[in-house]
């Protein structure tokens, strides 16, 4: 069994990608999609009038605030838009691909962060009625058992909290709860930066390979 993470960004090349996949599954090879969408998320926030604000943490981990609204956008574009149209492409391919997100038979169930501390002008700030979230469980019977009918599940970002919240999530985060929870063989993650950064974002810092315990 595979997971494929496919990023959100614009350097992929999605035709090819889902050709490979095509291939896997014609193979007999178990496939997990799970997917991006931050920018077809960009795109269409500005052209609601809802631009992205994206804050950075002490540390400098820069990340978007998620308010109600803008979860509200970020499931119609990456559950709805993103999803939709890689299960069509997948289609095309001869792959019985079935779309759904995290909030579908709890799938993947998160908790909810609240608050978060941005850095602002040099200051701290506290924001609130963030919808942001981390994953804390995947329903990997679910998935087994869509895999057991012969479908292959294309997973968006968008988590469920105990009270029944809608999260924004982590793809990257996702890909490998769900990796872990099913033990897939590999997780193959797909995105538009050249390997793993040792100064981000320069990329002349590619790290070629590294020992399992340094990762």
């Amino acid at each position: 069994m595979l997971v494929v993470k496919i990023g959100g960004g614009s350097a992929l090349n999605l035709e090819a990608i889902c050709a490979d996949i095509a291939r896997l599954v014609a193979w007999e090879e178990q496939v997990v999609v799970v997917h991006g969408g931050s920018g077809e998320m960009d795109l269409i926030s500005e052209r609601l009038g809802r631009p992205a604000r994206l804050v950075t943490s002490p540390s400098g981990v820069q990340s978007r605030y998620t308010d109600r609204e803008t979860m509200e956008i970020f499931t119609m574009v990456v559950a709805g838009r993103v999803n939709k149209m890689l299960v069509e492409r997948l289609q095309q391919k001869g792959v019985n691909a079935l779309g759904l997100s995290g909030l579908d038979g709890r799938l993947l169930e998160g908790k909810r962060k609240g608050t978060i501390i941005a850095v602002e002008n040099g200051r701290k700030k506290v924001l609130r009625d963030d919808y942001g979230g981390t994953v804390e469980r995947v329903n990997a019977p679910l998935l087994h058992l869509l895999l057991a009918r012969g479908f292959t599940p294309v997973v968006a970002p968008v988590a469920i909290s105990e009270m029944g919240e809608a999260l924004n999530v982590d793809g990257d985060r996702v890909a490998a709860a769900v990796a872990g929870a099913l033990q897939a063989r590999a997780l193959i993650i797909l995105s538009g930066v050249p390997g793993l950064l040792r100064e981000f974002p320069d990329e002349r810092t590619v790290i070629p390979s590294i020992p399992g315990d340094q990762v």
